[in-house]
This record gives structure tokens, sequence and C-alpha cells, in this order.
């Protein structure tokens, strides 16, 4: 980083820190501010101190930011904004910047005039990062001075003081995570780097570094987008063909608040739509969201309605409208509202007339001097509505062949006994053989099984009236009884625990993961509320005697067998792979894995959005050369072949 960026100047003293509340014990309860103990609070405390340099950043201070994961897993955050105040805050009488890094609810987001528009959570974040670190350093380079203060989990070791001079400006953060406080202290690089790419996408014109310096961890990316967000949904459609040729955007602003969009068109079916507050992901959506569907509409119906494509009152539907386009919104605003805790929903009212305008003004204008981009949009909603009635036929038409508004069920389910879907589970199992089995081996009051036979659908390459129709879907559609799509309700669904039960074998896998894509593309609530497990059957069965055990992985398996022959390494112990589920006898596969209090099982989880459409495009998608990079790349990281 440039010790030389020329500063934008402003005066940014202790006048603009304000108090609200002293420092809870937040190591007696870390959750309650950062989430978790887990790997996503250890590095939620990176995103909080560099969230405070982006908030330089966003007001127009700082043009660089590094992070470095140090040996050790030390942090280090260095930028080239005006620096932390330094000089005495009137409150409290302790230099401003003890008072960031030692008070809860203390920085220059809440009135004190310091930032107009800020992220962070709640402003907690320096505080917090050093209350839950073994240690903490801060340099401030400011007004021709270097200053520095040392802290020790949260408490003052040694008092700010000047250590040297300086032409430059900016805060230097270094920290390292406390053990006693974290499951783990070891940073993932691929999961900063994320985000980091996520904050450079959003804020056009600013520079990120992160280095890894560890040892034999070494690597160092530079993430500068000066495209901003049209970058970014270039980046989102990068496995994905468009539609029309370049990405577009709309922007613009009322007093002190500002709405970008950027969008492009591909030819898949799934809509990816990513939208920030204050450069924080509001998954949730918000008024921001609200306001770009009901223009984007409202636009495309009146360009068909104009041109003559769309004929009398037809209209083409919001979810038509977004089928296959990739679009993210970022809003920048003052006194920004989230609606609970962790900031997952915008509320902002005004927000919505702001998008609103900006999409029916600049989207319409658009259209009027891009005639073609226009008319393959529109024509790509067109052919999603007529697939959405096909799809509607198909529903009907299966309906009356299965008796499904009567309640009938499908021949291959084998339902349980009980009614309460909190304490209902259903194994999806592959072959007849295996289910068998399953039947035999069951707890009928509580788990039912629906057996599934040959290859599934991929539906990363079918609409949803193909999805309707087909024999090895609907079956499951119809069990599970909360619909699909658009007409998902989750408060219909017939069981909280729907576990996929296949072999650890290749063909598992695949069934698995085509399992898996059609959840996530079309009932994407059951993964988010963590319903969906993945059955762990064992590998192994060991014998000595009348001795039995079993062994899920080759690891497991030499240390039983060890365990087995106790003080006797001459002893026989028997050991046979199990060639499948259907090889097992009913008694086995309920011992081994559908007995609650001796199962394993894997929850899938949803972490990243973006990221998990990322790899089920590239993976189920219909271009080969990604698959194969992605497979080349990855293929050194394979340990087996379970998911």
């Amino acid at each position: 980083m440039s010790d030389n960026i020329e500063q934008v100047k402003q005066e940014y003293d202790a006048s603009q820190i304000q108090v609200l509340e002293g420092l809870e014990a937040v190591r007696k309860r870390p959750g309650m501010y950062i989430g978790s103990t887990s790997s996503s609070g250890l590095h939620h405390l990176v995103y909080e101190i560099v969230d405070n340099s982006i908030d330089e950043a966003l007001a127009g201070f700082c043009t660089a930011i590094e992070v470095t994961i140090e040996q050790g897993d030390v942090i280090r955050v260095r930028d080239n904004g005006r620096g932390i105040p330094v000089d005495i805050q009137e409150q409290t009488g302790k230099s401003a910047l003890e008072v960031v890094f030692t008070v809860l609810h203390a920085g220059g987001k809440f009135g004190g005039g310091g930032y107009k528009v800020s992220g962070g959570l709640h402003g907690v974040g320096a505080s917090v990062v050093n209350a839950l670190s073994e240690w903490l350093e801060v340099r401030v380079h400011k007004e021709g001075k270097v200053y520095q203060m040392r802290f020790a989990r949260g408490e003052i070791t040694e008092d700010i003081h000047v250590v040297g001079t300086t032409d430059r400006s900016g805060t230097t953060v270094r920290f390292k995570p406390d053990p006693e406080m974290f499951d783990d202290v070891v940073y993932d690089y691929e999961i900063l780097h994320t985000r980091m790419r996520e904050q450079a996408f959003l804020n056009g014109g600013l520079t990120i570094i992160l280095c890894d310096e560890r040892e034999g961890k070494e690597q160092e990316d530079t993430l500068y987008y000066q495209g901003g967000i049209r970058e970014f949904v270039g980046w989102l459609n990068r496995h994905k063909s468009p539609v029309h040729d370049e990405v577009i955007y709309l922007s613009g602003a009322k007093g002190d608040a500002v709405a970008e969009i950027a969008l492009q068109y591909n030819d898949g079916y799934n809509e990816t739509l990513v939208s920030f507050a204050n450069d924080i992901h509001t998954p949730e959506g918000g008024m921001h969201e609200t306001g770009f569907k009901t223009a984007l509409t409202r636009v495309i119906n009146a360009y068909g309605q104009k041109n003559n494509i769309i004929k009398g009152e037809d209209k083409v539907s919001g979810e038509d409208v977004r089928e296959g386009i990739s679009a993210v919104i970022s809003v920048k605003l003052p006194e920004a509202q989230f609606e609970g805790q962790t900031k997952q929903k915008l509320g902002n009212a005004y927000i919505r007339t702001l998008v609103d305008n900006i999409v029916s003004d600049q989207l319409a204008t658009y259209f009027e001097e891009h005639p073609q981009a226009a008319k393959a949009i529109l024509e790509k909603a067109m052919m999603a509505n007529r697939a959405r009635e096909a799809a509607r036929k198909a529903k009907e038409s299966v309906r009356r062949k299965t008796g499904l508004e009567s309640g009938q069920m499908p021949d291959k389910l084998q339902d349980c006994n009980e009614r309460d879907p909190s304490l209902c589970e259903i194994y999806i199992v592959e072959g007849d053989s295996a289910a068998g089995s399953a039947i035999q081996g069951r707890d009928s009051r509580f788990q039912a099984i629906l057996a599934m036979w040959g290859k599934m659908l991929n539906v990363e390459k079918a609409r949803a009236d193909k999805i309707y129709g087909n024999d090895k879907l609907y079956p499951l559609i119809v069990a599970l009884g909360a619909g699909i799509g658009d007409e998902f309700n989750i408060d219909k669904l017939r069981y909280h625990k729907i576990i996929i039960m296949a072999d650890a074998d290749v063909d598992g896998s695949h069934i698995r993961t085509l399992l898996l894509t059609f959840f996530f593309r079309y009932m994407r609530p059951l993964i988010e509320r963590g319903y969906v497990y993945s059955a762990v059957p064992p590998l192994y069965k060991l014998q000595r005697g009348k001795q039995q055990r079993v062994a899920y992985s080759d690891e497991e398996r030499d240390r039983i067998s060890a365990e087995m022959r106790g003080d006797n390494p001459n002893v026989k112990v028997d050991i046979n792979r199990f060639k499948g589920l259907g090889e097992m006898d009913p008694h086995e596969l309920w011992e081994t894995t559908m007995d609650p209090e001796k199962r394993s099982l894997r929850r899938i989880t949803l972490k990243d959005a973006i990221m998990a459409d990322q790899i089920f495009t590239v993976l189920m998608g219909e271009e080969v050369e990604p698959r194969r990079e992605w497979i080349e790349t990855n293929a050194k990281y394979v340990v087996n072949l379970d998911i």
C-alpha cells in the first residue's frame, strides 16, 4: 500500500465520537456480539475491523486496505484513511482511541458527524474484537505522528503514546484471537477472500489486498474492481451464457441516499438477486429489493405492450421477468434500519421509492436505446410465462392421475404413524433392496421411507413443467407436501428431518448431488432451516468371535481393529467392507444408520448462497469447460467421495 496516497481532508476528531453505554461482559456472552464462537465468529472479528476501514472508504477518505494473516494466525488490517481520533473525548475525559477500543457502542456512527453512512455491527466492532483477542495492538498515523496503544483481553496494557513520526495517515490494527474464546483460531483464507472480494465489488475503485504469510500457505490477492457492481454481475454470470451482451447499470440519489443496480440475464432458469445496504448483505431482502422487483415487472410489461409484443391484457409476472436474471442492488443511506439483530432485511420505506424511480426511468430509457437487448429480455420472460403455464397444466394433470387433491400418497412411500412434523423423519432411499431393508428395520412410529430408483432428473437443466411430470421427482414432492418453487410453503412440510440415504460410492454421491440440486433450486428453505441431512452408513464390519463393531472410515477401522485385538496382536479380526445399503439386513441398517441413539447424520447447510449457486451451476449446468476446470483444481483435495 502506498504511503503517499493523497488524502481528502476533513476534521475527524474526538467531538465526533459519541458514547452510548459502557462495555458489557462480552467475554461472558460472545455469541450476542459475533453470532457464535465457531469459525463464523472467528472470521467475523476480521470483518468488524475491516468494516471500520470500509466506512472510511464510504466517507471518501480511504482508497486502500491491506488484510494480512501473519504467522500464528495473527490478523493485521491496515488502511490509509484519516486515522482513528486520538484527542480527548469530552464525555469520558479519555483518549478517543481508548474509548473506541474499550467502550461498547462507541464510534463515529451515532450522530457524532463522523460518517453519513456506515455499516458495522451496531458500532460494537473494535471493542468486541479487543475483548475477544488474546492481545490487540493499534497504531494510528495522524497529523505527522504515530500513536500506539496495546491491550490484552480488553484490558489496557500500554497507554496511548507517540512512537514515531510519519508522512501518511491511517490506522493499523493487529490482533490475535483468544483461544479461550473460540473453538478454533485458525483462519481460512478462502472465507476471507470471498468476503473481501464482495467488499471490493461493492466499493468500485477501492483496493483490498489480502495476504497470507503463514508458512506453507503463502499467497496474495489484489482485489480491485473499477467497474464496481457491474463487474460483480459479470462475475456471477461467468459460468453462464448471457442473453444480451452488456451488463445494464442504473444509479441515482436523493439527499444522502444513493442506490445503484446492475443486472444481466443469462439463458438459465434461476434467479440470482443479491442485495446490500451500506455494504451489509441483506439475504432476506427488504425495501430496496421490493422497489426493484416492482419496477422491473412494470417496465418490461410496459415495453411489451407499447411495442405490441404483449397482446391485450396478457402480462408476464414478477417471477417470469426474473427467470435467468443475475442482479446486484447496493444502497447506501444514513440511519439504515435493519430488521433483527442479524441485519437480514432493510426496513427504510423511502429506499423502495428511490429504487423504483431509478429502475422505472433509467431501464425504460435503456430499452428504448437498446431494442435488441430489450426484446431478448422480454422474449425470455414470455418463454418463462409459457413454461409456467405448461407447469400448471402438468401439475393439474398429475393431480388428477395421482388423486393428490384427496391426499393420496405415492405407492413408493411407507409413511410413519406420527403426524407432528417436528417429530417425523423421512429417509429417501435409492433402490428397492435398500428400501426393503429400511422399511423392515425402521421405527414406524416416526420414520417414513420413500424409495427412489433409476437416474433422477438434473433440475439444473430443466424447467418446472418437466419437474412436475417427472416420475422420479413427483412422488418426492407429494410425500413432502409443501409444493415447490413459488408455491413452496414450509408450514405444510410433513417431515422436519429429510434424510438422503445413499451408498458411500460414486453413484451414491451422484444421487445426493442431484437431490441437493433439486432442494437448493426448488425447496431452498428446507436447507436454510436445517431440515436436510445425509445419512452416514458404515464402510466396514469388524468381527472377533461374537463381538461385532462397525467403522465409518479407514482410520476408524484400524483403530477399532487394534482395540479388538487388545493385548493379543496375533488374534484374527474379520474385516468386511459393506458393498452397499442393500447388502445390510434390516437389523444392521437400523443399528448402524437409522437408530437415533447410534447413527451419524450430516446436516446440509447453506453458509453462502452465492457460492452454492455458483458450485451448482458449474457442477450441474450445461457448460463443460468450467466443470472440467473445477474438477482439475479441486481433485487434489478429495479425501473420499462422500459429501
